[in-house]
């Protein structure tokens, strides 16, 4: 029904936005990788698709069209829902993920939270020969976590804690699944502070 929506982007968090478009502001649940691409952005145009259910209409955005494409392509899954769909997009770069499947590389994809031993064999075998075909083994690394410390420290946390749990992840699980991600990250860094999907994206990997 709508292809992109582009307008001004007058809300932005981690896991949604609201772009205005001439006065009428759209709610858009988005993945970590869209929020990054336009955290500094004032205007975008928002690839988007509409999921209708029963009881509601959801309205999801992506910052790129290959995103989107591959959100769709696991959605065909039995068993992957739009949740699930986000959860894996926000665990890691749309590349990184394509790699993943397209090497049949099942166990990195059940590192994501809610993703079991059977669904990520599922998405293996049913998008390895579709992305294969597509050329799209030419993946990227995930950006390496900078340091973490000083008074950045509790808003970076609870910006982090927050995401998690409107992402679906029990407050104690989010809670440990932090500083978990926390403690990590510092034996490996020393200097500069993450950015929040940064460390959003090291938790989810821990939980």
């Amino acid at each position: 029904m709508f292809a992109y929506i582009e307008g001004k982007l007058t809300h932005k968090e981690p896991t949604y936005v609201i772009v205005d478009v001439h006065g009428i502001g759209y709610e858009l649940r988005i993945s970590l990788n869209t929020y990054n691409a336009i955290e500094k952005s004032d205007t975008y145009r928002m690839h988007t698709y509409l999921h209708v259910k029963e009881d509601a209409m959801l309205l999801f955005g992506f910052a790129r069209p290959e995103e989107k494409k591959l959100f769709l392509d696991l959605l065909s899954i039995s068993g992957v829902g739009p949740s699930l769909a986000l959860m894996l997009l926000s665990s890691m770069q749309v590349e990184e993920l394509k790699m993943a499947i397209a090497s049949g590389d099942g166990k990195t994809v059940q590192r994501v939270k809610g993703i079991g031993a059977k669904t990520a064999q599922r998405i293996v075998l049913e998008l390895q020969d579709k992305i294969k075909k597509e050329n799209a083994l030419s993946g990227t690394a995930p950006e390496k976590l900078q340091g973490f410390y000083g008074s950045a420290y509790n808003t970076i946390r609870a910006e982090a804690l927050s995401a998690l749990i409107t992402l679906g992840v029990n407050r104690n699980v989010a809670e440990k699944s932090i500083e978990k991600a926390i403690s990590e990250w510092q034996k490996k860094n020393e200097s500069s502070n993450p950015r929040v999907e940064d460390l959003i994206k090291l938790a989810l990997k821990t939980t």
